[in-house]
């Protein structure tokens, strides 16, 4: 049985936007990228995911939600487990790169769902994910 997974929309309210970024950000787009997933899915702290996250897209309400809604597979779904391939950086012009990757849930009972994931990472300081598609 196929799981959907939910949320690529709560994830693609980030903003595109640039300012000066406090902080020091990730040294390369794909880790960016690693990072944040690893704060959302593995971690599931929001403190955290702001911490890959650029500054005008750092709104803490929608991160929020989101580590409350990979929470609550908990409660939904038997022992779900989140994994990632690895991201890859598809474009990259100066200031600005794309990064793909696909998200997989994994359930106990044997249930799977991929949600295939698109970032937007700019860099200002170091990369930093500033929308999500999905």
């Amino acid at each position: 049985m196929v799981v959907v997974l939910c949320g690529g929309g709560g994830l693609g309210a980030f903003l595109l936007l640039r300012s000066v970024e406090s902080g020091t950000g990730a040294p390369e787009p794909a880790q960016a990228v690693d990072s944040f997933l690893t704060a959302v899915y593995a971690d599931k702290n929001t403190g955290e995911v702001a911490q890959y996250v650029c500054s005008d897209s750092r709104d803490s309400a929608d991160i929020d939600a989101k580590i409350q809604e990979v929470r609550g597979y908990a409660e939904q779904y038997e022992d779900p487990k989140f994994d990632w391939t690895a991201p890859q950086v598809s474009n990259e012009n100066g200031d600005t790169a794309t990064v793909t990757t696909t998200v997989t849930l994994v359930t106990a009972d044997e249930k799977t769902a991929d949600q295939a994931l698109t970032f937007t990472v700019v860099e200002n300081n170091g990369w930093w994910v500033c929308e999500v598609k999905g």
